[in-house]
């Protein structure tokens, strides 16, 4: 099957949204240090120019989960593939997330990190598909909400293609 892929966000929209939501943060825990909480790959590219935006102090650790596999929609099944480096304990926690789409993964993930005893546990993600949710997750912090449309870049792939995209496309499937 072949795909082609349609310009949804450019760098210059994405960019300009990433300093917003860095703003905030910035001001949200101003006097404080937030700890980021990755999870990868995808929001691997998001969370590297969002800490570059935050101005009060920022540490980072990194998470592998897993639901899709080379398909386009959620399995609901979550697999750890990497667990964090770090405890949670007594930190301002920031979940990273390149999109929120079903729910399923993220509601399950913040359920388990709340359990690890932070200060504070919020949610950060780039892309939102409320369309498609099926399991109620709240956001903190939203880049941008985006219709029911596979998508790529910024971090995003399709079957491993496409992540190094400077912009958010639209899989079209020929």
């Amino acid at each position: 099957m072949a795909e082609r892929v349609k310009v949804l966000l450019t760098e210059e929209e994405v960019d300009a949204r990433i300093q917003a939501i860095g703003d905030q943060i910035s001001r949200d825990y101003e006097g404080r240090q937030v700890h980021l909480v990755c999870v990868l790959k995808g929001g691997s590219f998001f969370m590297c120019e969002l800490a570059k935006r935050i101005r009060v102090p920022v540490s980072l650790d990194f998470m592998s989960v897993s639901s899709y596999g080379s398909e386009t929609k959620s399995s609901g099944v979550v697999k750890i593939v990497k667990d964090l480096d770090e405890t949670l304990a007594g930190k301002d926690v920031i979940v990273v997330e390149d999109i929120v789409d079903s729910g399923r993964t993220l509601s399950y993930l913040m359920e388990m990190l709340k359990d690890r005893k932070p200060a504070s546990l919020r949610l950060c993600t780039l892309l939102d598909k409320p369309e498609r949710r099926v399991v109620d997750v709240h956001v903190d912090y939203t880049g941008f909400e985006i219709p029911d449309e596979f998508v790529v870049g910024y971090g995003l792939d399709y079957d491993q293609k496409y992540r190094n995209l400077p912009y958010i496309g639209i899989v079209e499937f020929e």
